[in-house]
């Protein structure tokens, strides 16, 4: 496969322009950019988006699981590409850029280690939250060790991710709206809460929505990080087997080799460019 690179434009404040490059990892266009980088990129263009009649962006993210299910069913795969940018969240992405490409993926852009990003620098910029995700204890859970952590972080809400009967999802987006939040995070689980980002993009007034997975299991202490070394090494996975072996073992079995098929075939190598068509980012 040839080397296929293109370029995400966003607009931020005070005129900026931001152009991150993406290149082709296991089948889905992946965000070449830093921590640092995606923090400051989702308050500038969520800011800028404020009191605009423009839809939310999406970014999400993608590892070994997301690449095994887009490649096994072609509707994961739309809603991925639906995104207006997906980051790399597993350190065998990053791995294989750094055989593949010229201008390799810079680090892991990890959610859990994102969102605290964003929210050290958001009170500077007024920057507001909203987190819909996991169930209502630990929703509060999470939100409330957010706000001891980051006392002046403007956190406008918080809901619980079960929404099971007729008008739930109506009544959330109507609370989300009438919060004003500049961030949605978003942590219903793959691939729910991109069905849920792209088919509410329309009604939700916000400037960005970040889906993230079980970021609010980790904040509110349910589960553990892995070990620096292990998350370094791209053997979070292997933790998290450790941990809930019923759950996750059959899991990670079935979709790691595949992953490890899709970004050996799947990842273009070199630094060709890629059109907005071939990319197939919605705007």
């Amino acid at each position: 496969m040839t080397g296929q690179i293109g370029c995400l434009h966003f607009d931020g404040m005070a005129d900026r322009r931001w152009s991150i490059a993406a290149v082709q990892i296991g089948g889905l266009p992946i965000a070449l950019i830093n921590r640092a980088d995606s923090a400051q990129l989702m308050l500038d263009a969520a800011l800028h988006r404020r009191k605009r009649a423009l839809p939310p962006l999406i970014f999400s993210s993608a590892n070994g699981q997301v690449l095994s299910m887009s490649a096994r069913h072609a509707w994961v795969r739309e809603l991925f590409l639906a995104a207006d940018l997906i980051h790399a969240d597993g350190m065998p992405l990053v791995f294989i850029s750094r055989l593949f490409h010229k201008r390799p993926l810079p680090e892991r852009v990890c959610t859990t280690d994102l969102f605290h990003d964003v929210a050290r620098a958001a009170p500077a910029c007024r920057a507001r939250m909203f987190l819909l995700g996991a169930m209502k204890g630990m929703i509060d859970e999470a939100a409330l060790r957010i706000r001891r952590l980051y006392p002046e972080l403007e956190l406008v809400g918080h809901a619980s991710g079960y929404l099971r009967r007729d008008g739930d999802e109506e009544r959330i987006v109507e609370t989300i709206n009438a919060a004003h939040p500049d961030i949605l995070w978003l942590g219903l689980g793959v691939p729910a809460e991109q069905a849920f980002a792209v088919r509410n993009r329309s009604r939700l007034r916000v400037g960005l929505i970040k889906t993230s997975g079980g970021l609010f299991d980790y904040i509110s202490g349910k589960n553990a990080r892995a070990p620096v070394w292990m998350q370094r090494a791209g053997l979070e996975w292997a933790f998290r087997t450790y941990l809930e072996p019923r759950r996750l073992a059959g899991r990670y079995l079935a979709t790691n080799p595949h992953a490890l098929f899709l970004l050996l075939t799947r990842t273009a190598v070199g630094g060709q460019t890629m059109t907005s068509d071939e990319m197939r980012m919605v705007r």
